[in-house]
């Protein structure tokens, strides 16, 4: 008899480009599309089983404040505050928070002159840091694309990566 906890996710909901999802219904799992630069941060309270799924495009809302105001989750600083928000309506708490990060690679610019996925990271440390919120594990960086998914029954955090064909656990409560 097996001990592992169910991993897999009863029914997807997917997460867009730009977007944040919260719930608390234990019979989906909240999923990225592949995030390449983009970063994709989970948050998960596990004593109320609530999680949040931010897949972010930018670091900071003070480059466009009125398409952050209509799309908070395109944004690091505005897509975790409405995150939050949200979670918090649900009863979580910032105590019993895990949070896990995956993304920020560097796919597109060999010079590294942009390197939106290293700033996208930069930037969330700080805002975390602010916030009294640590990061329980993380994936960033490299070269390859990757996809996050957060199981709200359990907690678990799993990765996807490009080309490979089974999933990893990167976070569990």
């Amino acid at each position: 008899m097996s001990t592992e906890v169910q991993t897999e996710i009863a029914t997807p909901m997917m997460v867009g480009l730009a977007e944040f999802a919260v719930s608390q219904d234990p019979t989906i799992g909240l999923c990225s599309y592949p995030l390449g630069a983009c970063l994709g941060v989970t948050i998960y309270d596990p004593v109320v089983k609530v999680g949040g799924l931010l897949h972010s495009l930018l670091p900071a809302s003070s480059i466009d404040p009125v398409r952050a105001a209509n799309r908070p989750g395109m944004f690091l600083d505005t897509g975790l505050t409405a995150m939050l928000a949200r979670a918090h309506e649900l009863n979580a708490k910032d105590e019993n928070l895990l949070v896990c990060v995956a993304g920020g690679a560097q796919i597109m610019d060999d010079t590294s002159h942009f390197n939106i996925g290293k700033r996208n990271y930069d930037v969330l440390v700080e805002l975390l840091k602010k916030l009294n919120l640590k990061i329980s594990a993380e994936d960033v960086g490299g070269r390859t694309n990757r996809s996050i998914q957060l199981n709200i029954s359990t907690g678990y955090v799993r990765l996807k990566f490009s080309g490979q064909p089974q999933p990893k656990t990167l976070c569990k409560p």
